[in-house]
Parts: C-alpha cells; structure tokens; sequence
C-alpha cells in the first residue's frame, strides 16, 4: 500500500551537486504548522516516526500526535522510534548476544530457522569494559594489563567472535581501541544514513538515530545525534525491528549565555549542568541546550555535558547540528561527500544550527550564565552533589562525623586526624620521564584566579599529607588516615574524549614536574583515555612523558576506573582500611560515584577534572584546601600552589591542533579491520547459525525460552501471585499473574538505590553467594574476575544481584553505635511457622527459600529507585531471585522499563506515602492488585496485613505506562513477545 505520507518525500542537493530524497520536515509543517516551533531533538524523533508509518505499528495518529506536541499538555500518548542502528559495550552486548543466541536455540527446538533471529539494523559492539587496571605507573602497563584481560575474558571474546560470523549486522570494535562512547562519536556516528530505493528514485537519506546498552549512550547527543541508553532487553527489541516505545516527552530547553571564565573547565561546567538539572527534576524528560553560550561552546564540551544526562536525570541532552558540528566531523576524519550530505540534508529540514531565545517552545527554560561556573568536584557519593572546590575539604570533614541518612559516613570526629602505620609498602615506583621533544609550550607560570571573589591560590600553609616514614631496600613505611587519596585516575567517556581537559592535565603534569612536585608510589594513577588518538596528541605534544613521571602512564583503552575496574589496592593498603574503618578518597575524572562502584574499601569518592584529578594526586589527600594551601612542596621544599602549575587557556588552545587531524583518525580505525590485534586474531569461535554452548563459567544458555512455546497463555492468575520456575505456568507456557498475592518483603530500601546497588558489579568475594558458586565449579579465587566480565552466565549473576557491599536493607535492625549494616542481606519472612524466619540470609539465599515455598517475593523503596547505569541484569536478577513487584516513590527511566520488561511490576506510591510512613517492618504480608486491564498507569490496590492480623490499604500508581508495555508484561516479558513475533507464521 502506498505510504500515508508520500508527498512529503523530496529531493536535495549537495555542496558538490548530488542529489537524495528525503522525507521532508517542511513539507509535513504544511499540514502541521506547529512542526516549525517543535524543539529539534523531536523534529529529528518525527522524522522516523514520519517515515516508518507503514499503518501497523507506526500509524498516521502517530504522526499526528507528535506533529501536534504541545509544550505543558498532560504526557499520555506513546511514540513508535524506530532507530537507524544499535551500539553496545561489552559488559551489557554479551548478555545480549546470548540472549539472541538462545533466541536462535528456541528457534532451532522448535524447527524453526534459527537465521530468521537476525538484527535488522546495524550492531555494533565496543569491547571496552574488560580490561582492569592491575598494572599502573609503568611504561608496560597496558602490554600487561590487556594480556590479563585476553587471559580473563577468553571465553567471552570466543562467544563474540561466534557472533561475528553468526550474524550478517553484527559487528565488534576489539579490545584497545578505545571507550564506546567515544569510539560512537570519532568513527561509528554517520550524520546521516542512506538507504537505496525501487526503480529510478535514487537514494533515501535519514538521520542517525540509535540505542545503546549504556547509559552514557547519550554522549552522542553531543553532534546532533538523538540516542540514548536503554538495557539490553530494549536494546534486543530495537534490533530485532521493534520501535522503541516512549511516552511523548517534555522538552526542557536549556539556555546558556555568556562564556567560560579563564581556568574553569567542562567538566566544572557539567557538573554545574548536573547539579541544577536534578534540582529541576528532569527524568524522563528531553533537555535541548540552546542559546548563544551554546554555540561558543566546542564540540567536545557539548559531548561531554550530554553524556552525563543520566546523571541529570534526563533522557537526552541535546545539541543541535551547527558549523562545529561539520568541523568536528571534518577534524575526525569523515570523507567530504559524508559531511556534505550530512550538512545539506539537515539544512533541507530546517534543524541547521543551534536556536537561540523564541525560536523553539519548550515546556520549561532553565538559564546558566556561563561566567557563573566554579571549578569544582561531586561527591563523595553521587554525581550530583557539586562543591566548590574551595570548600572539598569543609565538605568532606562535615560529612565525616555526619550519619549514613544525611550522606555522611557516621564516623567519630575525634579519630579525624588519626594516622595510621602501613610497613614495607612496596608499590612499582613511577616511570622515569624521557627527554621531552621540543615543542611551542610556554614556561611562563600563571596564577590563575579560580573563582570569583575568592583568594588567589597563594600563601597559606597546611601540614602534609602522608609522607615515608622510613625507607627499607625500596620499601617504604607509610601512614594512611581518613581522607586520603589512594586511587586517582583519568578515566571514563565523560573527560578523556575531550582533549581541552586531557592537554589541561598533560599541561598541569609538565609544570608539576619541572615545579619538582611528586606523587606518592602508594596511590594508584592510571590514565585510561577514550581512543588511541588521545595517546597520539599527548605524545606529539610532548605531554605524555611529564604525565608518567607522576604515574599517570597509560594503563588501558577502556572504561577502567570509573565502571569499577580500577584493580585492587595492596594487601596492606586494604588490611589498614577495613581494620580501621578509614574513609580514604579517590578522585577520577569519572561520571560515577556510587557508594563501592571505584573500589569496595573506597567509601569518599570525587569527580574532577583531569587537571585536577593530577592535582589532587600530588596532594595525596581531600582533607586540603587546594584553594589557599599549598599542592605540595616542590625542589627545595618550595610551597607550590594550584595556580602556579594551572594552565592557561591560550596554552591549552595552542595544542588544540594537535588533537584534530582527520587523517589520524581514518588511520585509526581503519585498523579495526585490517590490524585488530595479535592477541584478537588469536582469538578462535565456534562455527554455525546456532551457538553450542559449550561448558563455560562465562556464558551459558539464559533461563528465559527453556520452555518457550510459540502460542502463549496470558494473564493465569495463580493462587500466590507466584510465576512457577521462569516465569511459566503448569503447561509450560508463559505466564503472568495480574496480581501479587500472599508476598513477603525482601528488602526495604531507601532513597537512591542505583543499578550499582541492584546489579552484580565489581570484583566478586569468595565468600559471595557467586564466589562460592564458582569455587564449586572449579575457578580458583584469582580467576573470579569481576561480575561484569561474567554477565553472560545467570547463574553467577542471579547470586549476585542486590549483593553490593554498600547498598542497606532496613529491615536489617541498626548496629550496636547507630549505623545501618550494610551489604545483601535479608531477613527470612516466611511462611509463619516454618523454621528459620527470622534468620539473617543473603538475599540469594532467601529467595531460594522463598521460591521453594511457593512464596513471592516484594521490594520497597523510596525515591530515585535504579538510577545509574542502564543494566539489563538489575531487572533480570529481579526476575530470577523470584521479586513479583518493586514498590517506590519514585524510578528512573530505564530501570522501570527493564522492570517491565523481565515481567516485574513497578508501583509508584502516591504523594505523602511510603513504606516509612506506613510502619513496614518486612515481616507483613503483602497483597498487590492491579487494575484487571493493567491499564497504563492506572491505580492498584496495596493491602499490607500485620502480624497481628490488622490491615492497611493504600492505592499506589501502576508504572506499566504505555499499551506496549501492557502487551510485554502480559507476555511474560519483551523477550518472549519478540520472539513470538518473529517465529510466528
């Protein structure tokens, strides 16, 4: 049937006189004049939905709908996105890479061809999250460090290297080449895509658009590209052609004015960014940043402020396509016919250039002034939580004695300044620094006044931080205490894409050096940049060698540190902290926080600039105002300042170049293919349309289509509410309940539990659920590796989930001095009688009592549940430790679609309540009712029965918010309603 809105394909020219067809945004405002006042993130949002209305899933409302937008109407219709491609990181694409497979081990049970399980769009995954850093402060660090990862993740790379030759659009970026998001930015972002059309019509132009398995997906919001992260169960979905369902969003048009003052970087920016966003709770909602601050910013800064949107709350952070935009891509290399594509079909649209005040209605404005940014650092434990720099040390001595309910780490302020003796640390000393090659580097130093009103950075004195107390055969005794940094990296998509912060640090380093300031060999530094063009312009800069004089020596290509996978500290180190209880610091250049996200015996941790991450090295502690105290003594025991070694901004601007050279970059990642790697090469996958699954503690065949049938049963109710094994009923076929009966608590929580704290991450503990799993199977405690690298295997992951050694279920009682006992533990409810309630287990351990006693099983919450980084595993673990709802004040996005996704019911309470005010202890009975049609958010009934038998109703809000989302749940989840449509005849 011809398309509903055929007339509105058109044709454009390029620069060189080439032509395309399109489907033309101007042509459709004809019809639709308010599509010329719609922000341009969703003009770019219904262009696809424009050209996808084939009257089935994308219908002619659709379009409508979105062409009508409105800026402040209530949010009830759902938008079909249908996206060009998907990108994945390697943490989150294996589990979605075996999900696929089993997909295809369905397909192959039940004589179906398993090729008929295929991406319809492009996949593209970046190994990027395997490699830890176990070496640092030597030359050798990454030759060492990615040998280890090949050794580690060999099972994993072999299922992908399968998957390579599996799928027909199923591609993989090596281990070393760099960080997804920046690999998406410098080579995999297109602009524009083409599609060849019947007959004579010559080529259909659209605009990239993806998904990713990351949350930080939203980086490439940076150049004009609308994406964000989803989980790997949405992702799934995406490649398999489903649309990517989302309500119809607001739209926040983020206003910039003014420019940056001297010495204040991006990421002082961002975290500013950050800060006013959350206040302005923007969840779920697109930001678009306009104005003429926009358009003074670079492109990089753009990227970075956009890739901390889920930091921020929002869906995107959206920057239009403008003449930085086209630089960029000419600077990264992309050929001229892709740019002037590129740039002329943009223009036909009318989305060309960045808007400024009137132009675009939003549903709110929020204004920054530029000028008004501060250098600062978040922390010590969200994102979020900005301070001025001047004031880290206030901050942190504040919260120290502070309790664990005001973000605090309940600690005595008496033992505040009490050291303590760590003998014969024996850490590799930094790399000796070579003859730098000459380069334009001005020696002149310049203090730089940091922040408005406040004292330059001269002319106090503080004490020093640890120091060698002694010095045996190279072995030195140290003292450690509260404070005290121990691991300071340069890391993560946020900072190390942006060379403006990376030359700063590099800029810092050589002024440091020559300053003769040092770092302590005990902390750990590490510099793990976005791509190997970083490692290129610091070293045609002459930067990299002052760098690894202080021990930032290159340690990975990879989201290192800031994922979690900053390597472990010294025995000693480790033995000093947990038998003290210190609050030691680490300070990385990161978009991550989370309490035991760095490192488990890290509980202080900041985010900075790289400059400042080096600085804070060389201080060696948080405790010390870098504002008015002195860095570090330097030759002679000279007092050095901060604005003695900060760099200028023309300084920085001079090597700017440097960073810059499109033929670089083309090199670059031509090697993806031609020159992947020695240690990839060897790397040998099994053969076939269908995967083995052979015996691996890494990957095995998921739970989720064991007993799959085509023809499904839906909304069966069961007496308990409870799913039987995997979510199927007595037949065998999926299932799902339209209530929870009968349920026991399994943890209440409270406000800003993340993914971080749901999802299996980090190093694993031999005395885990998982640790003791995998001891069983034979791997020796130094193979564990981390969950991340075992994401493909539910069995260690299930273990796993809601095992952070920082997260608190209140239902546990308090500690004997006031303080909430922390890690995954639970306390048994059930049934009354039964022997064992009462007892302390780890949530595992419950919920395999529970799930033996036909008993389900609920969680509450308060706000802000599943913020963080978009992990399909925070929901399956949910699904498979046997939890039937999560009841919270409030979500985030992707977490409460992964919920729904895996068969989960997300509750909202109504405003005024929660599980603290109504006095639940975890030992009530729950009951759940739904509105029988699982309306999208409708009401549903809370019955909480006491031990004494009185009850307490409450209505809560069903989070199921769209009609797809209905169909997904009463499926038993998105993956078994894909696959039914793609094996149904």
């Amino acid at each position: 049937m011809p398309h509903h809105f055929s007339s509105t394909v058109k044709s454009f020219t390029t620069a060189s006189g080439k032509t395309g067809q399109l489907y033309s945004l101007p042509a459709l405002a004809k019809k639709f004049p308010n599509v010329k006042r719609l922000p341009v993130s969703l003009r770019i949002v219904l262009e696809s939905v424009l050209r996808h209305c084939d009257g089935k899933k994308v219908t002619a409302e659709h379009v409508a709908q979105l062409a009508n937008w409105q800026p402040r109407a209530e949010r009830t219709a759902e938008i079909p996105f249908v996206v060009s491609r998907v990108v994945l990181q390697d943490f989150t694409g294996v589990p979605l890479l075996a999900d696929l497979a089993a997909m295809r081990s369905a397909a192959k049970r039940l004589g179906k061809d398993p090729a008929r399980i295929e991406p319809l769009v492009p996949v593209d995954l970046v190994v990027d999250h395997s490699v830890m850093v176990d070496h640092y402060g030597q030359k050798n660090s990454l030759d060492l460090n990615m040998k280890l990862e090949f050794q580690r993740n060999r099972e994993r790379y072999e299922f992908m290297k399968w998957g390579m030759q599996a799928f027909d659009t199923f591609g993989v970026v090596p281990p070393g080449f760099g960080i997804v998001h920046q690999v998406n930015l410098e080579y995999l972002a297109r602009g524009v895509h083409k599609a060849s059309q019947r007959g004579d019509k010559g080529a259909l132009y659209y605009p990239d658009t993806l998904v990713g398995t990351d949350s930080h997906t939203t980086m490439i919001n940076g150049i004009g590209v609308v994406g964000w992260g989803v989980g790997g169960i949405e992702a799934e979905a995406a490649m398999l052609g489903q649309p990517v369902y989302f309500l119809t969003p607001d739209v926040v048009g983020f206003e910039l004015k003014g420019r940056l003052r001297e010495g204040v970087t991006a990421t002082d920016l961002v975290l500013t960014v950050t800060e006013i966003l959350r206040q302005h709770k923007v969840v779920g909602k697109f930001v678009e940043f306009f104005g003429e601050g926009a358009r003074t910013l670079s492109l990089p800064d753009r990227a970075t402020i956009a890739n901390m949107a889920p930091e921020y709350g929002a869906t995107m952070g959206f920057f239009p396509v403008d003449e930085k935009t086209m630089a960029y891509f000419e600077g990264t290399g992309r050929t001229k016919a892709e740019r002037e594509a590129f740039e002329a079909y943009f223009r036909a649209q009318g989305l060309f250039g960045v808007p400024v005040s009137g132009e675009i209605d939003f549903s709110q404005v929020v204004t920054l002034d530029l000028g008004s940014v501060t250098p600062s650092l978040a922390g010590p434990k969200r994102p979020q939580d900005r301070i001025e720099l001047g004031k880290v040390a206030g901050q942190f001595e504040s919260l120290f004695s502070k309790p664990n309910a005001e973000n605090g780490f309940n600690q005595q302020a008496a033992v505040f300044q009490t050291r303590h003796l760590v003998r014969g640390f024996g850490a590799p000393a930094p790399a000796a620094v070579p003859q730098a090659p000459p380069t334009a580097l001005g020696a002149a130093r310049q203090v730089v006044e940091m922040v408005a009103n406040k004292p330059t950075l001269a002319a106090h004195h503080a004490p020093a931080a640890a120091s060698a107390t002694a010095a045996v055969r190279g072995k030195p005794d140290i003292t450690v205490g509260h404070g005290d940094v121990l691991i300071a990296a340069i890391t993560s998509c946020t900072n190390t894409s942006n060379p403006s912060v990376l030359l700063a640090a590099g800029l810092l380093a050589k002024k440091a050096v020559e300053a003769g300031l040092k770092v302590q060999p005990h902390i750990k530094t590490s510099l793990a940049p976005g791509s190997r063009i970083v490692t290129e312009y610091l070293t045609a800069t002459g930067l990299l060698p002052y760098l690894e004089k202080l021990g930032f020596a290159l340690a990975g290509y990879g989201c290192t540190t800031c994922i979690g996978n900053a390597g472990d500290l010294t025995p000693e180190l480790n033995a000093v902290i947990t038998q003290n209880d210190l609050v030691c610091a680490a300070v990385l250049s990161g978009n991550r926080n989370f309490e035991a996200r760095i490192h488990p015996n890290i509980k202080a941790n900041f985010l900075a600039s790289p400059p400042l991450v080096v600085a804070y090295a060389i201080a060696g502690t948080v405790t010390r105002d870098l504002m008015s105290q002195p860095v570090g003594q330097g030759k002679g025991g000279k007092d050095v300042y901060l604005g003695d070694i900060w760099p200028s901004s023309d300084e920085i601007h001079a090597l700017l170049k440097f960073a810059m050279n499109g033929k670089a970059f083309r090199a670059n990642y031509a090697k993806v293919t031609t020159e992947p790697g020695k240690l990839w090469d060897k790397i040998k996958g099994v053969s076939g349309q269908a995967y083995t699954w052979p015996s691996s503690t890494y990957i095995a065949e998921p739970p989720f289509f064991e007993h799959f049938a085509i023809k499904s049963v839906v909304n069966t109710p069961y007496s308990t509410g409870a799913r039987g094994q995997n979510g199927l009923n007595a037949s065998g076929e999926a299932a799902v309940a339209p209530s929870v009966r009968g349920a026991r608590t399994m943890a209440l929580f409270g406000d800003s539990i993340t993914t971080d704290h749901i999802s299996p991450a980090g190093s694993i503990k031999e005395s885990s659920p998982a640790g003791q799993w995998l001891l069983a199977h034979g791997v020796q405690k130094a193979d564990f590796n981390s969950y991340g690298a075992r994401r493909g295997h539910h069995d260690v992951m299930v273990r796993g989930t809601f095992a952070n050694v920082r997260i608190k279920n209140l239902m546990l009682p308090p500690k004997a001095d006031g303080g909430q006992e922390e890690g995954g533990f639970t306390l048994y409810q059930g049934p009354r009688g039964a022997a064992g309630v009462g007892d302390k287990l780890s949530i595992f351990d419950a919920a395999e009592r529970y799930r033996a006693a036909g008993v389900p099983t609920v969680v509450f919450a308060g706000e802000e549940y599943g913020t963080g980084s978009s992990r399909d595993w925070a929901a399956k673990g949910t699904a498979l430790l046997g939890i039937k709802a999560v009841v919270a004040r409030s979500f985030e996005r992707i977490h409460r679609s992964n919920l729904v996704g895996m068969g989960v019911l997300p509750l909202q309470f109504k405003a005024g309540d929660s599980w603290s005010s109504l006095g639940l202890k975890g030992d009530e009975v729950v009951d759940i009712i739904p509105d029988a049609r699982l309306t999208p958010q409708s009401e549903a009934e809370l019955v909480i029965t006491r031990a004494d038998g009185s009850q307490i109703r409450r209505t809560l809000l069903l989070r199921i918010d769209t009609p797809i989302e209905v169909d997904y749940y009463r499926a038993g989840g998105i993956l078994p309603y894909v696959l039914r449509q793609l094996l149904g005849d």
